[in-house]
């Protein structure tokens, strides 16, 4: 059976020739390769240099379909994108001659009229991953638009989160992001972290504003000496607009906080095993990131935002802790909480992460995909 994949994923060329794509995706549709003999990933390809967080596909079974960037929350990005739509829909329905069935990844700029192609003009199998907040109130017209396509139709839809009224045709999914092997070696890093005199942190992920870089850092410099001398490390890992302004600010902080930039998931993954507790008070769009799960595998208890399906699997004081309202108070008050556990109150919670972690493994997801979706 052959797949088509959708999807706005940012591709790059290397020195070399090698394609390759933001790791999360690209390793998701690695595994997939368990459930379909052949996948088309059909995605943007930029100029420019691969950041570190780009990884390679594991197989030639696996072909990737070059769209023009297109998309922007500019009017004349968006402008763009209408421009670029024919361009865009030839080169789907080529792929789809050539697959047994499809899935659109969205929400996205080219999902305001593929979704509709799909809906009125091809018979193909497929389905439809809706990776943002299913249950964002306010969302700006084009997810609006998408998320109404999705309820009102009869193909599957995947969504984050168990929603009251939840249509019939959208499944609450988890998105992947371990293998079986790297489940058990965050049982085995956790041995490790049953004893430690200081407390390292850290946060993986866009290093915007309102993701709650800048309110972390904050909170941290608040700190009084007497918590401050019992902080090891604070990570922050990725890149984005404000990257200097955060370096500037951090300064000031009297605290050991290192910059990553991007780093592969390799390198993400010797992160968690150095903390103890992960950082996330975002206001963003969210659906549930997949930041969380692969922290708390490694025994990085989450401190994190309560918006869009976190609070279905972050229960407060029982795995990890819920910011209600995410102020830089009340995300000082939670690290000076942590930062005066025992050990025994560390191990508490990170026992609990058993259940949640389990279901992000990409053998539970292909499970459901084999047995709900195709």
């Amino acid at each position: 059976m052959k797949l088509a994949i959708i999807s706005h994923t940012e591709h790059y060329k290397t020195n070399n020739g090698e394609i390759v794509g933001w790791s999360p995706t690209v390793n998701e549709i690695n595994h997939l390769l368990n459930v379909f003999d052949e996948i088309y990933h059909v995605a943007m390809l930029y100029d420019g240099k691969a950041p570190k967080s780009a990884m390679a596909y594991s197989n030639q079974r696996i072909k990737f379909v070059a769209l023009k960037p297109s998309g922007g929350k500019t009017i004349l990005s968006k402008l763009h994108s209408v421009y670029n739509a024919p361009s865009v829909l030839k080169t789907v329905s080529e792929t789809l001659k050539k697959v047994d069935v499809f899935q659109l990844r969205t929400p996205t700029g080219i999902g305001v009229y593929l979704i509709p192609y799909f809906t009125f003009f091809s018979n193909k199998k497929g389905w439809y991953k809706y990776a943002g907040n299913w249950n964002q109130k306010n969302p700006p017209l084009g997810y609006r638009l998408q998320r109404y396509m999705l309820k009102h139709q009869n193909r599957k839809v995947t969504i984050n989160g168990k929603w009251k009224n939840q249509p019939k045709n959208c499944y609450t999914f988890e998105n992947p992001c371990l293998t079986v092997k790297e489940v058990t070696l965050g049982e085995q890093i956790i041995t490790s972290k049953k004893t430690f005199r200081k407390v390292s942190f850290c946060y993986v992920g866009r290093l915007e504003k309102e993701k709650g870089v800048e309110r972390i850092i904050k909170a941290f410099t608040s700190l009084s000496l007497k918590h401050k001398q019992k902080v090891d490390k604070i990570h922050l890992v990725g890149n984005g607009s404000d990257y200097n302004y955060f370096r500037e600010l951090a300064k000031n902080s009297g605290l050991n906080i290192v910059f990553h930039g991007f780093l592969s998931r390799k390198e993400v993954f010797n992160v968690y095993k150095e903390s103890h507790f992960f950082l996330m008070p975002t206001t963003a769009s969210e659906g549930f990131p997949k930041v969380i799960a692969e922290a708390m595998n490694f025994g990085c208890i989450p401190i994190v935002s309560n918006i869009s399906s976190i609070g279905q699997y972050i229960i407060d004081h029982e795995n990890g802790f819920l910011i209600k309202e995410v102020t830089i108070e009340n995300i000082e008050k939670h690290i000076k909480t942590v930062l005066d556990f025992t050990t025994e109150d560390y191990l508490k919670l990170v026992i609990k992460r058993e259940q949640v972690v389990s279901k992000f493994t990409f053998q539970h997801y292909n499970n459901r995909i084999l047995n709900d979706i195709i």
